[in-house]
């Protein structure tokens, strides 16, 4: 079936579902109403639900705290309302058929306790996206921490770096990741190439109300990317609250509440951060001074109920300055252990300033309909200057246990020099102007979109590397080698990057879709379908991309929904893929193509009489126009061409729920393939044969991930908690620097990491204290204490490549952290 053909489908569905009469139409009431805390200050996301029919029926409040629901007539039903924290409220209702009731429910806080009933958020449960707690992201004993620990643990994503933040979803790498903050696109730094640079990611786990994850087969209403989306939505306050957090690691804290009268609230959000105490412990020593600093606010006002105005702001500053004294590095095997000592002089020093401004104007004129406008700045200025020697000693170890000088250096292999110079730059402005909306009708919730975005990049990059290996300079010149009277020649670089690029660009992009819930008040089936379409003026390129869902609840004793997704995903070059390995520009570089196909299963069951929930997905994606890359730690460097097409394919599996009484734990396993077919990458091998290569592994195609997430308590001191987190990837393909991309075929190994914490409830909210003590108005006060890398295992990122005189290349590893301790603090208030 051609594009065309499958275009005109989907606009016919959706002009038939706009316009068609509700056939399914049935007689039915309506209720609405307002959840409120004991302080009558609205909790949003609280969930109202009827269970005690043969669908079951449900929806979550507003920030208002408002809600309606539409039930059906003449039957007696009862209404439910929980949310975590909160003592679950119910209350008996019988409406006579068009009758409509205000029913407003007051919840009262509870500790320890987890709702008497949990109600699923019915159209995120039929839609392709994870609801995720954000309160377990303070729980994960994780080095970056933030929202992405929880990511990360997701079936179907992988990462092989606790200093990054970054994570590959389904064979897709870093960059074909789509993140929103309040329905805004956010963009991150350019010229990152190592975990310990990075720094903090934009969102601030502080100010998250509402997580939502989608590993693929996502909504139109989301942007051009191939692999995955992460929805973020910031909290609306409702009353005075804050946090202070403190660790080795760093410190943040955050303020929340309201002004005039309720009109105006605000959240304020600030981090340090520095992993100076971790890297102090890796294989390089040096004198290490990074600085990591965010600010972030949102401010929202509102006019009236009908009308809203909101800024979202965000600074964020990562200085990352290292003076690098000495390396040692043992590697190789039992028979042939060799050892690599380095000696360093020179510095690096990299600064990465970001800032990001968008105002936001929402408006309902009526219930049913939502319209909001949005402009949003994002501009970064970014610098990369290191000057680095190193002059290091290979040598083999003694292998054999009888002598005395077992694991001691025997001989030495090479001895060499090298120097690392970069002068890179990056300037980058992105400047957007959005439409959004939607309308809610009784079995249709429709949405569209339409944005402008102008893109403006200035990028100086100057970037070399000398060799120097036994006082031979590498690569040689000709005829430098066994001669007594070698011919003078200039020293000759390797890899030399150096470009200056300034480009602007304007995009046009929008989109429209339709939820139809086909069978109407039954809720059984739905389907979601839309169509995206985008325009970039810099390579002329329209796209139209086509999306649907389609979810379906059998008659089963079981609660089991299932679902099937499928879609055109399209992603414009960003300047990332139009640069290529030494800084030339393509500017007729093409969109990469992916097709989803997946197929999914959610199951809500009881085990232990407890509840849990098992999803599983399997999925095939076709990737199509692909741009070859290769990966050195976070660092991604694009061919720049159109020039392979591959396939991704897997099955996702995960469980979560109460593993024990009152407290959430998880396991994820992904199972994985992806390859690719590069072009025209035939050659003639030494029996002067052509080879064809065909499909290698791409190189983030790692077979088997496997997570968990374990929390439990002590029974008879509730307050004392564990938490677990294991990670197992298998290894990822690799190969030696500047080779083609066949030969990198070889294997890292697996990345393997158990990180652990205890903590101590030093006060909690129901603590009765005297007027007199300074404490009383503190919500909670806990205490952690965790280790990184439990296990003490020796986890490789990337490798450093030795050359000795006869061009006889050294693989040596680079490691992550090690063991670490880490003791953390926390006052909620």
């Amino acid at each position: 079936m051609t594009n065309k053909k499958l275009i005109y489908i989907f606009i016919h569905l959706l002009f038939l579902y706009f316009f068609q009469e509700e056939s399914f139409a049935q007689e039915k009431a309506k209720i609405f109403g307002k959840i409120t805390d004991e302080k009558n200050n609205p909790i949003e996301y609280v969930n109202i639900g009827i269970f005690d029919i043969t669908n079951p029926i449900g929806i979550t409040t507003d920030h208002n705290g408002k809600y309606a629901l539409t039930i059906p007539a003449n039957i007696q039903l009862t209404i439910i309302a929980s949310f975590t924290g909160f003592e679950s409220q119910k209350e008996k209702i019988l409406l006579a058929p068009n009758n409509i009731k205000e029913i407003n429910f007051k919840l009262k806080k509870i500790t320890n306790q987890l709702p008497e009933f949990v109600i699923q958020d019915t159209r995120t449960r039929n839609s392709s996206l994870n609801r995720l707690n954000p309160k377990n992201v303070s729980q994960i004993p994780s080095v970056s921490g933030g929202v992405e620990s929880i990511i990360k643990m997701m079936p179907g994503v992988s990462s092989n770096n606790e200093l990054s933040s970054q994570y590959n979803v389904r064979g897709g790498n870093y960059d074909e990741n789509l993140v929103y903050v309040n329905d805004i696109e956010i963009y991150r730094p350019l010229l990152v190439r190592s975990g310990q640079q990075e720094g903090l990611s934009f969102v601030n786990s502080d100010l998250v109300s509402s997580i939502l994850f989608s590993a693929g087969g996502f909504d139109a209403r989301y942007g051009d990317k191939m692999s995955s989306v992460l929805d973020i939505k910031y909290k609306k306050p409702t009353s005075f609250a804050g946090n202070v957090s403190m660790s080795l690691l760093g410190a943040s804290m955050h303020l929340e509440g309201t002004l005039m009268n309720s009109r105006l609230s605000y959240l304020i959000g600030a981090r340090q951060k520095s992993n100076q105490y971790l890297l102090n412990s890796m294989q390089t020593k040096g004198e290490y001074r990074p600085s990591f600093t965010d600010i972030q606010t949102l401010l929202t006002y509102d006019f009236s109920e009908k009308l809203e105005l909101s800024f979202l702001g965000n600074y964020a500053r990562n200085i990352y300055n290292v003076v690098p004294e000495n390396r040692e590095t043992d590697f190789g095997t039992i028979n042939q252990a060799l050892r690599l000592k380095i000696y360093f002089d020179g510095q690096e020093l990299d600064r990465f300033e970001t800032f990001f401004g968008a105002l936001s104007l929402n408006y309902k004129p009526k219930s049913n309909i939502n319209i909001k406008n949005t402009i949003s700045a994002f501009q970064s200025y970014e610098e990369e200057t290191f000057d680095i020697q190193g002059q290091y000693w290979l040598s083999q170890l003694e292998a054999d246990f009888g002598k005395e000088t077992f694991a001691q250096e025997a001989f030495n292999l090479g001895v060499g020099t090298y120097i690392n110079h970069a002068r890179n730059y990056l300037n980058s402005t992105v400047i957007n102007f959005e439409n959004r909306g939607s309308v809610a009708k009784t079995y249709h919730f429709i949405q569209w979109g339409a944005k402008y975005q102008l893109e403006q990049i200035v990028d100086k990059l100057n970037e070399w590397k000398l060799v120097d290996s036994s006082d031979y300079t590498l690569p040689n010149p000709p005829d430098s080698i066994g001669s007594n009277n070698p011919p003078h020649y200039p020293l000759e670089l390797q890899n030399v990057y150096k470009a200056k690029n300034d480009l602007s660009s304007n995009r046009v992009s929008g989109f429209i879709q339709d939820t139809w819930t086909i069978d109407g008040d039954t809720n059984r089936l739905s389907l979601t379908s839309g169509i995206r379409f985008s325009y970039w003026d810099l390579n002329q390129e329209l796209l139209v991309s086509p999306r649907a869902t389609i979810s379906y609840k059998p008659r089963w004793e079981k609660d089991i929904v299932l679902r099937f997704s499928t879609g055109l995903y399209y992603q414009s070059p960003f300047y990332r893929e139009l640069r290529d390995q030494k800084g030339v520009l393509n500017l007729n570089l093409k969109s990469q193509e992916s097709i989803h196909f997946v197929a999914g299963m959610d199951w809500n069951l009881t085990i232990w009489d407890r509840p849990f929930k098992f999803v599983s997905e399997a999925y095939y994606k076709y990737l199509n126009n692909l741009i070859p890359y290769e990966i050195d730690n976070v660092r991604i460097r694009y061919s720049a061409k159109n020039e392979a097409h591959g396939y991704a394919t897997g099955i996702d599996f995960r469980l979560n729920g109460e593993f024990v009484k009152g407290i959430e734990s998880w396991a994820s396993l992904s199972i994985m393939q992806t390859q690719e077919n590069i072009d025209n990458d035939s050659y003639v091998d030494n029996n002067g044969n052509t080879i064809e290569p065909g499909f290698i592994p791409r190189p983030t195609d790692q077979r088997v991930v496997f997570s968990l997430f374990f929390q439990d308590y002590l029974p008879r001191i509730p307050n004392i908690k564990m938490h677990l987190n294991l990670v197992y990837g298998a290894s990822l393909p690799f190969g030696p620097p500047n080779s083609e991309r066949y030969k990198q075929t070889l294997r890292i190994p697996a990345y393997r990491r158990v990180d652990i914490g205890s903590s101590y409830l030093l006060k909690s909210k129901t603590a009765k204290l005297s007027s007199k003590n300074i404490f009383r108005k503190l919500e909670t006060i806990w205490i952690s204490v965790e280790v990184f890398n439990l296990l003490q295992i020796s986890n490789t990122i990337s490798y450093i490549w030795i050359s000795d005189v006869s061009n006889r290349q050294y693989a040596v590893p680079n490691y992550l952290t090690p063991r670490q301790l880490n003791v953390k603090l926390v006052v909620e208030f």
